[in-house]
């Protein structure tokens, strides 16, 4: 399983941007699929994740009513819009999948890793 990660870019405060995570490999909707974030000299944070069918969404606080994760598995990817987004969301933002996630805010509970895509938000 190999993901690849992408949609970073910078962006003003207020404005949007849309990550994907394409994942390749048979079993897509076997996967619960997260998304961590990861700011110069903080630690790696949990930022949302997608159970494997999708029918479950979680958040982190800090992005709840932002931020939305959707899986998609026609295209066997995991995309993150993120609106209104503000200076403190800057950094890289990783995908994650794994087929046998109980704490889906817990990075070590997943298997696989993108390479991470850069956010920058400015004020």
């Amino acid at each position: 399983v190999q993901l690849q990660a992408s949609g970073g870019g910078l962006v003003q405060a207020g404005g949007s941007l849309r990550l994907s995570c394409s994942i390749s490999g048979r079993g897509f909707s076997n996967y619960a699929v997260g998304w961590f974030r990861q700011a110069p000299g903080l630690e790696r944070e949990f930022v949302a994740a997608a159970s494997r069918r999708g029918g479950y969404r979680y958040y982190a606080d800090s992005v709840k009513g932002r931020f939305t994760i959707s899986k998609d598995g026609a295209k066997n990817t995991a995309d993150l819009q993120m609106d209104s987004l503000k200076p403190e969301d800057t950094g890289v933002y990783y995908c994650a999948a794994g087929p046998a996630v109980t704490m889906p805010w817990i990075w070590y509970d997943y298997d696989y890793w993108g390479q991470g895509t850069e956010v920058t938000v400015s004020s």
